[in-house]
């Protein structure tokens, strides 16, 4: 706790590279799908993908009773683990009907173990680092938000990666990034088809579930074989002959 979350600006870069060696490819496997969903994807990997364009990024709009039917948009992007399908981090745009206002709502999952007092930094490339405290805390993901700035939605409209920066409990800074590319076209644009983003979305949680109940079940079986083989007896060596 005494590591204060002004030093991770120093951080940063050797937790941002780290990162992007471990999860490049997990952030390409998104849940961005096209701006107008014409048949359910087949495959976790063709959510991401549309004739010419390329996406990390997703645009789904509801209407919601509590704000009077006004349509509420979320622009946003889910980064996934490249061995495991697990959601590691998310962010989204929300904007409300008739209002200006423009919110940026990230959750970090809490299995990371999470120092909830020191809260997050986000920062787009170069930028300066922006400090915010957890708004809420569930017991699968810590989420900040703030008011989206003009400056800053600028910055995510021209800018290449955002970074989120989490602080665990054995203090040390985990970065996140999240890929950019798509980001102005897709809020500019159409949102989705949103039965037919919500079954896709489903078919891919659907699979990474699936593929983590593999992983675990190859784990326990090594884990067994190994101590089925550190119980067996050793073979002993055969009887010299008799001289």
């Amino acid at each position: 706790m005494s590591k204060s979350i002004d030093a991770w600006s120093a951080l940063f870069g050797a937790a941002r590279s780290a990162l992007l060696g471990a999860c490049g490819l997990g952030f390409g496997m998104t849940l961005a799908i096209a701006q107008q969903v014409q048949e359910v994807p087949k495959t976790p990997q063709e959510l991401g993908k549309r004739p010419g364009e390329e996406t990390a990024w997703i645009k789904v709009c509801t209407t919601d009773e509590k704000t009077g039917n006004k349509q509420i948009c979320l622009v946003k992007h889910e980064g996934l683990d490249p061995k495991t399908g697990a959601i590691l981090i998310a962010a989204a745009v929300r904007t409300i009907e008739g209002s200006d206002t423009q919110h940026l709502v990230v959750n970090v999952p809490t299995a990371y173990t999470l120092v909830v007092p020191t809260g997050a930094q986000i920062k787009i490339d170069d930028g300066k680092p922006i400090q915010l405290q957890y708004s809420v805390c569930l017991p699968t993901n810590c989420q900040v938000q703030q008011v989206l700035s003009k400056e800053m939605a600028e910055q995510m409209r021209t800018g290449k990666q955002m970074f989120v920066a989490a602080m665990n409990v054995q203090q040390k800074t985990m970065a996140f990034p999240i890929p950019l590319k798509g980001f102005s076209r897709t809020f500019d644009g159409a949102p989705v088809n949103n039965a037919a983003y919500q079954e896709a979305r489903n078919q891919m949680l659907q699979a990474s579930r699936q593929h983590q109940l593999e992983l675990a079940k190859q784990a326990a079986e090594a884990k067994q074989q190994k101590q089925q083989a550190v119980g067996q007896p050793q073979a002993m060596p055969p009887a010299a002959p008799p001289q």
